[in-house]
């Protein structure tokens, strides 16, 4: 099933597509072709799963957006006081080329504008057998999480049309900003802006700025976080040049663009975006790539200030009801059906708001669920704020769902948040508790895979699982020492703390079992239907009775009395002891699916 992410980008790349003003960079090879139309968005999340829409995988160069990672790799090679010694941290307000220095000094504003960043390409040095410029690139390689590649070509014709930044150089030269040959220093530089990448490639690259300097797809930590604190700070306030107070206000994320046509966006904690456009506005920017982030900013809730709470999955825990079920007591029929059957009812509980990164997390997680699976449980009862990005992207995920042939159904005790679903064209069914939805769950499961099922409406004691074992004389020897009772709607039929007064087999109705939890609240551990027996494991409870039982609907019983149990004993020991092999045969099924649900069950009021 598509990732209302998915679709939600791929409406978002159709829309921007039609923004045509701006011109591609225009210095590169004779050769080079530059389609205007190539329009490619990534999203790359700090679990290592990258959204991709258009043209994700076409090569570009990386131009400006390498200065970010060249200054981690000095910051990391030479820590931040010698870094700072030749370049300052403070937004200049000037175009990315102006040739401007700090008076007497001749120290650069910011490692983003040009003449910063051939100062910090100045401060990587060779080691270990390879070059400087074979340790940025490997660097850069890292980031990326694959081999990237200078293009000889482009570093050509960059190199031809470098007077501008020659004249930096020696500038910085003359204030021993940059300490070697000036010449050699612009070589390095415009060769790490001439390193080939794919849209791809700079989410991920973004990314792993995001996961604190770890890339999310390949594990490796890149870069320790102190580099990257700083990197991401200077980004968010000099990434954009001259445009870097509007792009604070209106997309609020750590930023860096190159003229090659590339933009990337750091949201620390959750993810990094990228977007390939080659058409470019007055400040070097890509026109589409802005408008893309401001655009994923304001809907998908990416600002730093309205993400900030939410930088963790809201995923609290995912089981298909096969591993947790219903306190329903099936027949065996029905209850084979659920073995066979209950991997296709799935449970996805929630906590936390669902902002960008909870709800991310979310829909990615329903919408790669296997194949097989019919029904989604969602539990929001530990939800707390739902944001814009939630309002956007659920009603989609539910239509996706239901055009997928699978239901979505909620438990939402204060139906706080069943508006989040209020698709027209797909009802959902809301739940208290988690127990009722899972027994909605079961019976939908039933209904669809064993279609010729009922449950029987009266069992006789001879027709009980129970008695299986024993033989027609038997149970009709036992069933003559037995009493009937019938109870009405809400009778109680045993009630906690009483001794043991029998063993209860139910003719007809169903009989709820219910226990106080650890808050004092009352919870329904099962429900038992026609064939189905208790009483009998109060037995283990120094004959005391740890549960009440309550009728749902009228009901009718049969119950071998304790009293007659002791009679049975003496006047026919053999029977006797059939009979509580028969009921511990039951007991040890019983108890088995308990083990199972009591984490859950407790919890669930």
């Amino acid at each position: 099933m598509e990732s209302p992410i998915e679709s939600y980008l791929r409406s978002l790349h159709t829309e921007i597509s039609q923004l045509r003003h701006g011109l591609p960079y225009s210095v590169g090879p004779a050769s080079a072709t530059i389609d205007p139309d190539n329009f490619g968005i990534c999203l790359a999340t700090v679990d290592g799963y990258v959204y991709e829409v258009g043209d994700s995988r076409k090569e570009f160069t990386m131009q400006s957006i390498s200065k970010p990672f060249t200054y981690a790799l000095a910051l990391s090679d030479l820590g931040m006081a010698a870094v700072d010694e030749k370049v300052d941290v403070e937004p200049s307000g000037d175009p990315f080329n102006e040739i401007s220095l700090a008076a007497g000094t001749g120290r650069p504003a910011n490692a983003m504008i040009n003449a910063g960043a051939l100062a910090v390409t100045s401060l990587v040095k060779g080691s270990g057998g390879r070059s400087a410029i074979k340790r940025i690139v490997s660097a850069y390689s890292d980031f990326a999480g694959r081999d990237l590649a200078v293009s000889e070509k482009i570093f050509e014709a960059e190199f031809r049309n470098s007077d501008r930044n020659h004249a930096l150089a020696y500038l910085l030269s003359s204030f021993n900003i940059i300490e070697d040959n000036p010449t050699a220093v612009l070589e390095n530089y415009l060769r790490q802006c001439s390193v080939q990448v794919t849209c791809r490639d700079l989410s991920i690259m973004a990314a792993t700025l995001a996961n604190s300097g770890t890339n999310p797809v390949t594990g490796v930590n890149v870069m320790d976080i102190g580099p990257v604190e700083r990197v991401l700070s200077v980004m968010m306030t000099s990434g954009m040049y001259d445009d870097a107070g509007d792009w604070v206000s209106h997309v609020g994320m750590p930023a860096k663009s190159g003229v090659g046509g590339g933009t990337i966006a750091v949201l620390p904690g959750q993810a990094g975006l990228a977007v390939f456009s080659p058409p470019l506005d007055e400040h070097g920017g890509s026109v589409r790539g802005i408008a893309t982030s401001q655009r994923l900013s304001d809907e998908m809730e990416m600002h730093f200030v309205r993400s900030a709470r939410a930088g963790r999955s809201a995923i609290r825990a995912s089981y298909d009801i096969a591993a947790s079920p219903s306190g329903i007591r099936r027949d065996d029929d029905a209850a084979l059906t659920l073995r066979e059957h209950g991997h296709r009812a799935r449970v996805i509980e929630l906590n936390g708001d669902l902002l960008f990164a909870g709800t991310e997390s979310t829909v990615r997680a329903i919408a790669g669920l296997d194949s097989a699976v019919e029904l989604v449980i969602l539990d929001l009862r530990r939800v707390g704020e739902a944001g814009g990005v939630a309002h956007r992207l659920l009603p989609r995920l539910q239509r996706n769902l239901a055009v997928a042939g699978k239901e979505l159904v909620l438990v939402d005790r204060e139906e706080s948040l069943k508006d989040l679903f209020a698709a027209p064209d797909a009802k959902v069914r809301s739940f208290d508790t988690r127990n009722a939805a899972v027994e909605y769950a079961e019976n939908r499961l039933i209904a669809l895979h064993n279609p010729g099922w009922s449950p029987p409406a009266r069992v006789p004691v001879a027709e009980s699982p129970a008695m299986s074992t024993l033989s027609p004389d038997d149970i009709a020897a036992l069933e003559s020492r037995m009493q009937t009772r019938t109870y009405h709607d809400g009778g109680i039929v045993r009630r906690v703390g009483q001794r043991f007064g029998g063993v209860f087999f139910i003719i007809s109705g169903k009989v709820n079992t219910i226990a106080t939890g650890p808050d004092g609240a009352r919870v329904r551990l099962s429900t038992l239907s026609a064939g189905m027996t208790f009483g009998e494991l109060a037995l283990g409870s120094e004959d005391r009775q740890e549960t009440t039982e309550k009728a749902e609907g009228p009901v009718e019983v049969k119950i071998l009395t304790a009293e007659a149990i002791d009679e049975l004993q003496e006047e026919d020991p053999r029977l006797a002891v059939e009979l509580w092999r028969a009921l511990t045969r039951d007991a040890y099924t019983r108890v088995d699916q308990y083990l199972r649900e009591s984490a859950v069950r407790v919890r669930d009021t």
